[in-house]
């Protein structure tokens, strides 16, 4: 018995938002059939970290090793990714020497809390270790009405929201149309993919 290809859903959430918008992702997988969305998040680093859990499971690399594509998301910390999420993706070096992810395509989505504060950045850092590993981005087109006529998150580069400094800011509905475009988009890529093998 085999299982269902998934999209690794994978983020990083302090204060909850970006957790939300891995929601919204998941949401757009599941419309694709035939794929599921597997959510999961990574541990903090920081015994300071009085966050509470979701009740998410962490990320194993062997969750990364079988996706047949992923969506990755991070709240922004100084126009990067924030360590936890960069700590993970460390750690998959193996995955790399071994060309595991080569051609899968791959996602990415954030959360800050100033308007101007490195969403874009944040987004392409994400990037990079991806398009090491052989991965195939995949951003936002403009043909997402939304993308067009959002006055917050969203990029042709990812999704992203802005959740303001106090943080009570929820997800508005172009933000989430963002992000269930986003695992859409992903999920009927790998879909082709796997067609193609």
């Amino acid at each position: 018995m085999t299982s269902e290809p998934y999209i690794l859903v994978l983020y990083y959430s302090r204060e909850g938002a970006t957790a939300a918008m891995a929601r919204q992702v998941a949401r757009g997988v599941e419309c694709v059939s035939g794929i599921e969305a597997r959510m999961r998040t990574v541990p903090s680093l920081s015994s300071a970290d009085t966050s509470t859990e979701d009740g998410a499971l962490h990320a194993t690399q062997d969750d990364l090793r079988g996706c047949a594509g992923l969506v990755m998301g991070s709240p922004t910390r100084f126009g990067n990714m924030a360590a936890p999420m960069k700590q993970f993706l460390d750690e998959s070096s193996a995955l790399w020497l071994q060309g595991a992810l080569i051609d899968r395509p791959a996602g990415v989505f954030t959360s800050t809390s100033s308007l101007h504060g490195g969403q874009e950045t944040t987004l392409m850092s994400m990037m990079l270790p991806l398009i090491h590993h052989g991965m195939v981005m995949v951003g936002v087109p403009y043909s997402v009405p939304e993308l067009r006529a959002t006055e917050a998150g969203g990029t042709p580069y990812g999704a992203s929201h802005w959740s303001t400094e106090a943080g009570d800011r929820p997800l508005d509905d172009r933000e989430s149309a963002i992000c269930r475009a986003l695992g859409k988009r992903v999920a009927e890529w790998a879909m082709r993919t796997l067609g193609s093998q």
